[in-house]
């Protein structure tokens, strides 16, 4: 919370605040030399530290009906053992963005994995009545499954990694550009923010026409196609993206899919961008043993606090 992200600057923390601390800790030999406390988070179970974290936030915050629970990986780029070494730490997070807390992380050692570790993360949450949106990576058939299981619904991003969902619902919203009956049957809505030297031009479309998809019976209580176009226009040029989604609501209206996407925005603005230019956390060299995972708890921690301290300015200054 006070900023002291190494060990050194932990035990020169200490020694400053040594009679306040004394308050509320036994310090019988005063403060711990920083090998100690390095020592200490690299030894520590990652395991038992985020059931600890799980516990306390379960505590505090309850996810709720209409919930929002983001789940994105995050890479620690000094998290690796020696030079060249490319086995970086690799943390996938939950993040409620009504709350805007952390529920819960797991590690894995390599994007790749994340589909691995998202079940077990999800297996750690409790998700019952939120909307869980996952980027394109954890579009699985099984995580799906494991979403609806645990009575919450899900919103996944569709790309090439699922080819013939991808082209089955390109094929659905182009029919429906060229077929105006097929149209009618279409859900849309459009919203425009201007912010930064840039226009955004967000369009979205929800069918529920999903006749044509040939692998719906194997996507769990698969409800709607969402697409959504954003037109980006900064300096009098406009570049025009589309994404597009599966997701399991029941009569899942485009203003209400839109909202979802772009709260699922929010874990890289709210979380990880917070976590880089605040925390700084790119450039923390806290990696032997198990610190590196451990530290990235205990700054999910203090996200955490400090999201929900009173004063109204930013992270930093906080």
């Amino acid at each position: 919370i006070c900023g002291a992200d190494s060990f050194v600057a932990i035990e020169l923390y200490g020694e400053c605040q040594e009679e306040f601390l004394k308050t509320f800790l036994d310090l019988p030999n005063g403060i711990p030399s920083h090998d100690t406390i390095g020592r200490v988070f690299s030894v520590l179970s990652p395991t038992a530290l985020q059931e600890a974290f799980r516990g306390w936030i379960a505590s505090l915050a309850e996810v709720t009906d209409g919930e929002v629970v983001a789940i994105d990986g995050k890479t620690l780029r000094r998290s690796f053992r020696h030079a060249g070494d490319k086995a970086f730490v690799h943390m996938v997070s939950a993040w409620a963005t009504e709350n805007q807390v952390v529920l819960g992380q797991i590690k894995t050692e390599e994007k790749s994995n994340e589909i691995t570790a998202i079940p077990r993360l999800l297996e750690l949450l409790r998700i019952k009545g939120a909307t869980v949106t996952i980027d394109a990576m954890g579009c699985q058939k099984e995580i799906a499954k494991q979403i609806v299981a645990g009575e919450a619904d899900y919103m996944l991003a569709v790309k090439e990694n699922q080819p013939t969902l991808h082209s089955d619902i390109i094929a659905l919203f182009n029919r429906a550009a060229k077929d105006p009956e097929f149209l009618d049957g279409l859900d849309f809505c459009e919203t425009t923010s201007k912010g930064h030297g840039r226009v955004e031009v967000r369009r979205c479309w929800t069918s529920t026409a999903l006749d044509k998809l040939s692998q719906r019976e194997q996507w769990s209580n698969l409800a709607c196609a969402v697409l959504v176009e954003v037109d980006r226009t900064v300096d009098g040029k406009t570049s025009t993206e589309q994404r597009y989604y599966i997701s399991s609501k029941k009569r899942l209206r485009a203003k209400t899919a839109l909202s979802i996407v772009r709260s699922h925005w929010g874990i890289e603005n709210e979380l990880h961008w917070v976590l880089d230019v605040a925390f700084r956390e790119d450039d923390c060299r806290v990696r032997a043993g198990y610190a590196a995972e451990n530290f990235a708890v205990m700054r999910h921690i203090t996200l955490n606090l400090l999201k929900k301290a009173t004063c109204k300015v930013g992270i930093k200054n906080r």
